[in-house]
């Protein structure tokens, strides 16, 4: 009986290996070779060391990666290199950290900062891998790819030189969004464009027109504009906002709580967006955050919920209002405060912040040891 429960242990780990051997193989173990063999093809490697925690928790999913992508018929192939033992091409692709995942197409190199999770992996892969600009010809496409995008890019016109401009912000922000193109026939009736050429965005239930007048450069209206008016904030989601140059206006809750006094104020939030959009969004982005933990250790501080905090992350400095925040008037005259100066900043990136946030970090180690 023994003898048989463990050859039934053996052929289970035999047939576990087995798995993880037939996933592994749909990933290339690349060498010093890939530098020259590379081109002819669109690769999306992982960056990775043999000691890095990360890069052993990304490993199943990796090969899960290998495989879906394998399976469609994508021609984009998927591989691993050992940044430790082939530094000096890690080092040439702009390799400083581990895992580190890029799509290599020609003589580009794209890099991958979003979730580290298959569907979010192959989603980039799929949308950096194809075309720059990907055509509508039809209203019925429209429509179709309209329905799949909470936030559709879109170029109306011929050739033109705002087009060239256009090709050009694609090619350095495919990695975060799509792009299309389409003719003035195949928008549906409801959208007015003041003139043609035009880059439209369609998101938040409408569609704002870019105006170079207005909004400067091409490439940093797309960048502000690639988020949903209102969001579901989160650490990763703080990160990539970064980019955008804007003050984060949130409202952290309790997304358990149903009383009048968290679901009051996310409301408000979500008017404000909404409603002070032509006043606001150049410079502000509105969402909610569910619980404190996160901004708590951020700000290096104890946030009663629900509160409103604006946060600018391009330098760690955050606005607490000096009362409660009870309707759109009230937090529509914070911002304004904000705007003018009336509200001091707090924290920030200078020396004593940074130091408080080495005595932070220490502290809150001790007491996860604990």
């Amino acid at each position: 009986m023994a003898a048989a429960s463990g050859r039934c242990r053996l052929m289970w780990a035999a047939a576990a290996a087995l798995v993880l051997t037939l996933d592994a193989a749909f990933v290339e173990d690349l060498d010093d070779s890939f530098k020259d063999n590379r081109k002819d093809d669109v690769w999306l490697v992982d960056f990775y060391a043999p000691w890095c925690g990360h890069c052993k928790k990304l490993e199943p999913v990796w090969n899960e990666v290998g495989i879906e992508i394998r399976s469609s018929g994508s021609p984009v192939k998927v591989g691993k290199m050992d940044a430790t033992s082939y530094s000096s091409i890690a080092s040439e692709f702009g390799v400083r950290g581990y895992p580190t995942i890029k799509l290599l197409k020609g003589d580009l190199a794209y890099n991958y900062r979003g979730p580290r999770t298959k569907d979010d992996i192959i989603e980039f892969a799929n949308r950096v891998a194809g075309p720059l600009i990907r055509p509508l010809p039809s209203q019925q496409m429209f429509e179709h790819v309209h329905k799949r995008h909470r936030v559709l890019f879109l170029y109306v016109g011929g050739e033109s030189p705002l087009k060239e401009k256009y090709i050009e912000v694609a090619s350095e922000l495919i990695v975060y969004t799509y792009f299309f193109s389409a003719s003035e026939e195949v928008l549906p009736e409801y959208v007015t464009l003041p003139e043609l050429p035009a880059v439209v965005v369609f998101k938040d239930g409408t569609y704002f027109v870019y105006d170079e007048y207005e909004d400067g450069d091409l490439s940093s209206w797309i960048n502000r504009e690639r988020f949903q008016g209102y969001l579901n904030v989160d650490g990763f989601t703080l990160y990539e906002l970064g980019d955008t140059g804007k003050l984060v206006a949130i409202a952290i809750i309790d997304d358990k709580n149903s009383s009048a006094e968290h679901t009051r104020l996310k409301s408000v939030i979500q008017d404000v967006a909404k409603d002070y959009r032509d006043h606001f969004h150049r410079n502000f982005q509105f969402g909610h955050m569910d619980g404190n933990d996160y901004i708590n250790s951020l700000l290096m501080d104890d946030l009663t919920i629900p509160t409103v905090v604006v946060l600018n992350t391009s330098n760690q400095q955050y606005f607490l209002p000096d009362r409660r925040i009870e309707s759109t008037e009230d937090l529509v005259q914070f911002i304004n405060n904000i705007l003018d100066g009336t509200v001091e900043a707090q924290g920030g990136d200078g020396f004593l912040q940074r130091i408080k946030r080495i005595i932070y970090d220490a502290k809150s180690t001790v007491v996860m040891g604990d």
